[in-house]
């Protein structure tokens, strides 16, 4: 078994006392930097870990902040890669690591994943969910700056980031417009058998930017070309075809998600029209191992988890979360242009 070492033996071999190797660990000011490099070449030689636990209980700071991803399975989705990157790196960026917890939809384990990280002391607590929606959060989410990534409360009493949905809506649709098309198609995501959107800040902002997009352009809105996808590869399928196979079919069809644009290719193929010869086909998420791994490429809208992810690490470590008036950011969905469209 290789030998631990500790402070005095650094601070015995580097000629210095305890206390200048205690401040050249804590990047304290008030050392020379030859004195410094000194103490740093002993500490890589014998290859040196701090305690964390033991500076953690002398400085009161664990130097963390916890990313809770919390309500769904946000932790086990490709969305949570970017986001968890987004805020990692900000953090790394100021010498500080996270924690992460998956707490799922359980009320209770909600609750004690918060205690958790509140017990180790950490800067702030992001509360990060799959999809963008209303959450109500346990009393004790309080007792540290907190900001709600992909996800708000009814009252906007805390600070959030969530995407920019209407933006993102106009984007798809303006593309399509400014590349001629003059009837578009649209599978919003929703509850098909009622025919009626859900109450999802995706659904009705995306819908919201389709028909903003229309107006900009003097073109009606369509009732007739708009339907609601429950989400399965079935249904994705089916509502596409259904909407290809009427007497004026459209130009172009608007995708509520890069799944939902996936069944549409398989419609379009099945009925002999190809992207975006016959119909051009734009998504949202940019999911890549649709966008892209299908082919024609696919114009898709990006979701910004790594902005967001970023975003909330950046306001918490400002301050702005313990003060002020919270802030809710709408985070910028670019359009992704491939071949699609």
């Amino acid at each position: 078994m290789s030998q631990k070492h500790n402070i005095e033996d650094i601070a015995h071999l580097a000629g210095v006392s305890r206390g200048t190797v205690s401040r050249v660990l804590n990047h304290h000011p008030a050392v020379s930097d030859d004195t410094r490099q000194k103490v740093l070449e002993v500490i890589e030689r014998l290859n040196y870990r701090p305690n964390f636990s033991a500076r953690h209980m002398r400085t009161d700071n664990s130097n963390m902040v916890g990313f809770g991803l919390i309500a769904d399975e946000v932790i086990t989705t490709p969305y949570a890669v970017d986001m968890i990157r987004g805020a990692q790196e900000a953090l790394w960026a100021q010498g500080k690591v996270m924690l992460v917890v998956n707490a799922g939809y359980n009320a209770e384990m909600t609750q004690a994943s918060l205690e958790a990280l509140l017990e180790r002391r950490v800067e702030g607590i992001i509360y990060a969910a799959m999809f963008h929606r209303p959450v109500e959060l346990p009393q004790s989410a309080g007792q540290v700056p907190i900001v709600l990534t992909n996800c708000f409360v009814e009252d906007r009493s805390l600070p959030s980031v969530v995407p920019d949905e209407v933006a993102g809506g106009y984007a798809a649709t303006k593309h399509l417009l400014s590349k001629g098309h003059r009837r578009i198609g649209f599978i919003n995501l929703g509850d098909p058998e009622r025919n009626v959107p859900p109450p999802l800040p995706a659904s009705n902002g995306r819908l919201a930017g389709y028909k903003q997009a229309l107006a900009e352009y003097d073109i009606p809105f369509d009732p007739e070309l708009l339907c609601y996808t429950k989400q399965t590869p079935e249904d994705n399928y089916r509502l596409a075809r259904q909407i290809l196979e009427l007497p004026n079919r459209p130009t172009a069809v608007f995708c509520g998600n890069d799944r939902t644009a996936l069944g549409c290719y398989g419609a379009l193929s099945d009925l002999g029209l190809r992207v975006p010869d016959d119909v051009a086909v734009v998504g949202f998420d940019n999911f890549i191992d649709i966008s892209g791994g299908t082919w024609p490429p696919l114009t898709t809208v990006q979701l910004p988890h790594y902005e967001m992810g970023r975003w909330a690490v950046e306001y918490i470590l400002s301050g702005q979360a313990a003060s002020g008036e919270p802030v809710q950011h709408l985070a910028n969905c670019p359009l992704i242009i491939r071949e699609s469209a």
